[in-house]
């Protein structure tokens, strides 16, 4: 904030102000994730009091109790933050919604904070077109795991009218909103595999149908994680590790306080949001190029190794998935 563009012109005349903090941080620069997430955070309750302001609604995420290993069912807001976070930007973003809900009713200010899971929509940069851009490599051939992990996820829209519920619930000064965290989600869990194949079969990709087990993805995940800390000769994207984590566990949650409390519903099915989210990525469907080398009745060397997925052959699983990692997710520095 420099010159006229402060904290305070920012929000000056406002009755209520909704807070979404940088969401394309690199977790390689800590100082610049702890001035966006702890100190822009800070900076927003701040000029929300000197300015005055009734309201503050932050967007949240349900990542805060999430440690990165253990599985969330039907979590609810009595869940802690972790002890340990396996992200950097998972830890200063529980930090940063601490904050403001810790500064509820100083100097008349009210705040909440929305936990959305697993964001989606038109206009998504990050989730979908995550896998979305592997399915285009063809590299999207494998499920981690068993694929009966479970995840809720939010279509967008769903998220902006949790925000419009909480801030009409603080209009009113609730004391069961006010300084509370809600989760937020469609309300319609699934298994987190078949949410990506409803995705990679609207865009005209096959879905993922060989296995690897969860084991083996996790200690190559690890070892590249600690290969990278020791040397720092590879740089690897936050987001890269974050999906493979929620690729494997599993991750629901129960969202009848915000039903309750905030009354919320959502707006749009998860259908619906499944089918917006593929009309607004037709830019990134399946060629005809590429479909008609998916449907050739000969098999690729890849899957000659493999057996048709249908054998046991770890080694070559190994190699292909390293092979995979390496050209997705790393680059050299």
């Amino acid at each position: 904030w420099k010159g006229k563009y402060t904290p305070f012109a920012a929000v000056e005349g406002s009755s209520v102000v909704f807070y979404m903090d940088d969401t394309d941080l690199k977790d390689n620069d800590f100082y610049h994730c702890y001035m966006i997430l702890v100190q822009g955070a800070k900076n927003v309750v701040n000029a929300c009091r000197e300015g005055k302001v009734r309201r503050l609604i932050y967007n949240s995420s349900a990542d805060v109790v999430f440690d990165g290993t253990h599985d969330i069912i039907n979590g609810d807001e009595s869940l802690p933050y972790p002890w340990k976070f396996q992200s950097i930007l998972n830890d200063l973003k529980a930090q940063a919604e601490a904050l403001i809900l810790f500064a509820n009713d100083i100097d008349g200010l009210l705040t909440c904070a929305i936990r959305p899971c697993n964001v989606f929509g038109p206009g998504d940069l990050k989730f979908v077109p995550f896998f979305v851009n592997l399915a285009r490599s063809g590299l999207t051939k494998f499920i981690i795991g068993s694929g009966e992990n479970m995840s809720d996820f939010a279509y967008v829209e769903n998220v902006s009218h949790a925000h419009i519920c909480a801030e009409e619930a603080l209009d009113f000064r609730m004391a069961s909103v006010a300084g509370k965290a809600f989760f937020i989600s469609d309300l319609h869990p699934m298994k987190f595999w078949n949410f990506l194949s409803l995705i990679f079969e609207g865009l005209g990709y096959k879905r993922p149908l060989i296995k690897l087990p969860a084991t083996m993805v996790s200690l190559i995940v690890l070892s590249i994680k600690w290969t990278q800390r020791k040397w720092g000769f590879l740089k690897c994207s936050h987001s890269a590790f974050h999906y493979i984590q929620l690729a494997l566990c599993s991750r629901t949650f129960n969202c009848s306080a915000a039903q309750k409390h905030l009354g919320y519903l959502p707006e749009t099915s998860l259908e619906e949001g499944v089918s917006r989210t593929i009309r607004s990525l037709s830019h990134l469907a399946n060629d005809m190029s590429f479909s008609r080398y998916c449907d050739r009745d000969e098999p690729s060397k890849v899957e000659k190794l493999l057996g048709g997925g249908k054998g046991r052959n770890w080694e070559t699983f190994l190699w292909y998935f390293l092979s995979f990692f390496y050209s997705s997710f790393l680059s050299p520095p």
